[in-house]
């Protein structure tokens, strides 16, 4: 026969073979697992990012602080790549009501405006709030809702924004680019751009902010800003989603957790593939044999079953892609119900790479190696039976193993820490294995045989002491991926929560003099507000690191937004609730010095403890050693700050302003009419709607927790129950001897359940001992969050397992049960 002959005849008795059935089983589920949670995690990613941009208005912007406006060209050329354009004045301006007179943040939008997102409008107090894809027509003014009790207007009425009569038509409620700026003023109104010049109001010299936002693809988004970057100022700033510390800070919460999901779902491919065809190589050494019989040699065993393997490989990409294909729609339509803000679901080819890479590196990293050894069985296998390889050749296949999923993790998320983390758990519960493998045998060996279920039971655990101790291992790792992403998505979700709980601050005042603070602190007090924390705000610029221009300290190449700018400076005493010290100290007494910096911009400065800072504040210069870098949480809508000096610095000597913030309900905001008239100097920043945006992205990142969980916890079970149906024909036989020798049913039942609860019950145990360590891990590293032991689910797990397992184990007698011992017996050994 041909070689070509040989394959064929031999693939088509692998089709009737039941382990070439779990290898390719197991090929599928990792395939499809995997495409349909990358397919998901990109479509969720998308949604998130869409969502976000929406602070924008767009996917992009670009401002001109310096009062000239962008050049039209620019716009131009933006067009020419393929984005849309639009365009934005913003500038502060006294609106004259008649009899009354207030300052306002005016916002001048174009056509054009928004890109993404929509303006939300009501007509009147108490009207219908709707949402507007465009801003107000020339000739009107949309106001702010506290204007109208502020100036004494209706809706209907005339006011003035410097020469120029404008009606107020509506509400303006919302604006999608209602960014979280604490330089902003309120109220905010919104004009039509064309009405800006006959207001006479910019000036050369004026105080104006230019903006134009862009909206594309994210090719032709990164091609222009390549054109554009040589061409911009030192005034202007491109910025993204990212630019934004809150927004950013959830975004890469979010993203994190699906990477965290897609990895553990690799994990557990790798796994279901590698117990499969360690199980289906056992069982050919037979066939082997017989094939060398028949003048076959080694070489050519070996370059049979690698095209078999090949096969399976295509088999199972193919059948595992169209599977995932309507599961990640039920998906992504079941998910897109759930969200506020949903995106149109696409097949994106470049998420099925990992399902593609996943499929070659578990068939040729863990279903290889022990399909490889085939080559070496003797031809004298098939005059006398030899026991299989059992635990041999696990020391060449672990290292291989432990490299391929090192590199799956890698290629697949690109975090180091992740990797890291799930490698060391996966350490530590092979070690805990061992010790425990240990002791279970030497216990097992002083049981002898007997007829009570529990006796029989654990002299089937020593008889099958490797298998039982391969699945355990295989149980626990299983069990241990899923605990972790479980325990991490709960631990996100309470910390996402507890940085935004309901009573979380969402308004600021800014620019409180340093004689106000007081009657500040007594207002709030009196009305049932929280005391407020107040601190003290220096505006100053960044400008030397150890006496060297701090330029010429950083690469040319780096993009640090708070060089850029000045940043908004502060001492205390105390250090904030949700800031953590990473390195050095915070300053033990009312007396000392130096400076404290936000770790993130400490990192990409190359900032170390005693480097000293020095500041340019109005004239004069400010310098101030480094005490500590610390940890801040942006997304806390708390006042949060780069630099904070100790209260024994010489910031003291600056003039300052003072700022707090504090929660106040929307039935409530009467309030801030009330401290506008005590306190006209005071700046009020109502942040209620960003927070609700921030909360929005938290309900839709929930949402994708939970349907990556599902999926996850779906194929753990698959991969328990094809490592519980590997030994599957054994555990039948021995059945089919027990109840010929004259064994009750019931006898086998309980014996077959209990040996599996067991099994179930350790792993479940080992699986939490290691998900502690890599979520205690993760949480700090990953998440930036608190870690705290979870005592429930230590016997929550176990118990579950120990169900579960008990009932596939019960499954495996059905056969047994129902089918006469002798027909069994003569069925399993032809």
């Amino acid at each position: 026969m041909s070689r070509a002959g040989v394959f064929w005849w031999s693939s088509r008795r692998d089709w009737r073979q039941r382990e070439v059935k779990v290898v390719l089983s197991s090929l599928i589920v990792a395939v499809a697992t995997v495409a349909v949670i990358s397919l998901f995690a990109d479509h969720l990613r998308r949604t998130l990012v869409s969502s976000a941009t929406q602070f924008l208005a767009a996917d992009r912007q670009l401002e001109s602080e310096n009062g000239e406006p962008i050049p039209a060209e620019w716009r131009a050329q933006a067009r020419s790549m393929g984005l849309r354009t639009a365009q934005m004045i913003e500038f502060s301006t006294m609106l004259d009501g008649g009899d009354n007179f207030q300052m306002v943040s005016v916002k001048a939008v174009d056509d054009d405006y928004p890109l993404l997102g929509e303006v939300e409008f009501q007509p009147g107090p108490g009207g219908e709030r709707s949402m507007r894809a465009e801003g107000p027509p020339p000739g009107e003014l949309w106001v702010n809702s506290r204007l109208l009790q502020l100036l004494n207007l209706s809706v209907g009425e005339t006011v003035a924004v410097g020469q120029k009569d404008l009606r107020v038509s509506g509400i303006l409620v919302r604006e999608p680019d209602s960014r979280f700026n604490l330089g902003g003023l309120a109220p905010k109104v919104m004009m039509h751009f064309g009405d800006v010049p006959e207001t006479g109001v910019i000036q050369p010299g004026s105080r104006v902010e230019y903006v134009d936002f862009y909206a594309g693809p994210e090719a032709a988004l990164e091609r222009y800003y390549s054109w554009l970057q040589p061409r911009l100022g030192p005034s202007h700033e491109w910025e993204s989603i990212r630019d934004g510390e809150a927004i950013s800070e959830s975004l890469d919460k979010a993203e994190g957790f699906l990477l965290l999901g897609g990895s553990l779902a690799v994990l557990l491919a790798a796994v279901a593939v590698a117990v499969a065809s360690r199980q289906y190589a056992l069982q050919q050494r037979d066939n082997v044999a017989l094939l060398k019989t028949l003048g076959m040699t080694g070489r050519q065993v070996n370059r049979l079953y690698l095209e078999r393997l090949g096969l399976w490989g295509l088999l199972g990409v193919i059948v595992g892609l169209v599977l995932a294909v309507p599961g990640f729609i039920a998906l992504a339509v079941t998910a897109n119900r759930m969200l506020d803000r949903p995106v149109e679901w696409s097949l994106n080819p470049a998420a099925l790479w990992p399902a593609l890479v996943t499929a070659l590196v578990a068939l040729f990293a863990f279903a290889y190696p022990p399909i490889s050894r085939l080559r070496t069985v003797p031809a004298m296998q098939v005059l006398r039976s030899q026991p299989g390889e059992q635990g041999e050749g696990l020391g060449r296949d672990l290292p291989v193993a432990l490299l391929a999923i090192f590199a799956l993790l890698w290629f697949y998320s690109g975090q180091a820490t992740l990797v890291l983390a799930l490698m060391l758990g996966l350490g530590l519960l092979m070690a805990t294995l061992t010790v425990v493998s240990w002791l279970i045998v030497a216990a097992l060996r002083k049981v002898r045989g007997g007829g009570s279920t529990w006796r029989l039971a654990l002299v089937s655990l020593y008889r099958h002491r490797q298998s039982s101790l391969s699945q355990m291992a295989v149980f626990a790792m299983t069990l241990m991926l899923a605990a972790t992403l479980f325990l991490v998505r709960s631990a996100l979700l309470e910390d996402w929560q507890a940085q935004l709980p309901d009573d979380a601050p969402n308004h600021f005042l800014i620019n409180i003099a340093d004689n106000d603070v007081d009657d500040v602190e007594a207002f709030l007090i009196e009305r049932g507000l929280s005391a407020p924390m107040l601190y003290p705000m220096v505006r100053g610029r960044l400008t030397a690191v150890n006496g060297t221009p701090v330029r010429e300290t950083v690469s040319k190449d780096a993009d640090i937004n708070a060089l850029n700018r000045e940043l908004n400076l502060t001492w205390m005493d105390t250090l904030p609730e949700d800031n953590r010290i990473i390195a050095g100290d915070w300053w033990p007494d009312t007396e000392s010095e130096g400076a404290s910096v936000e770790a993130e911009l400490a990192s990409k400065l190359g900032l170390e403890v005693d480097d000293t800072l020095t500041f340019t504040i109005g004239s004069r210069e400010l310098s101030a050693p480094v005490r500590s870098i610390r940890t801040v949480q942006w997304d806390s809508m708390r006042p949060n700050f780069y630099v904070a000096f100790a209260p024994g610095s010489d910031l003291r000597d600056f003039s300052s302003t003072w700022i707090t913030s504090f929660n106040l309900a929307e039935g409530r905001k009467s309030i801030l009419n009330e401290f506008s008239a005590a306190f006209p100097t005071v700046s009020i920043l109502e942040v209620d709607i960003f927070i609700e945006r921030i909360r929005e992205i938290i309900r839709q990142v929930t949402s994708a927790i939970e349907s990556i969980l599902i999926m996850v916890l779906i194929s753990a079970a698959l991969v328990m129950a094809a490592v519980v149906s590997a030994t599957l024909l054994d555990r039948q036989r021995e059945g089919a001897l027990i109840r010929t020798l004259g064994g009750d049913r019931k006898l086998l039942v309980r014996s077959t359940m209990l040996e599996f609860a067991l099994l179930g019950f350790f792993a479940g145990l080992l699986g939490v001992v290691a998900a502690e360590l890599v979520v205690w891990i993760l949480q700090y590293q990953l998440f930036s969050g608190s870690f705290r032991w979870h005592g429930t689910l230590w016997l929550v797990l176990p118990t579950l397992s120990a169900v579960v397992l008990a009932i596939f184990g019960r499954l495996q007698l059905s056969t047994v049960l129902n089918v006469s011992p002798m027909i069994l017996l003569r069925r399993l050994e032809s």
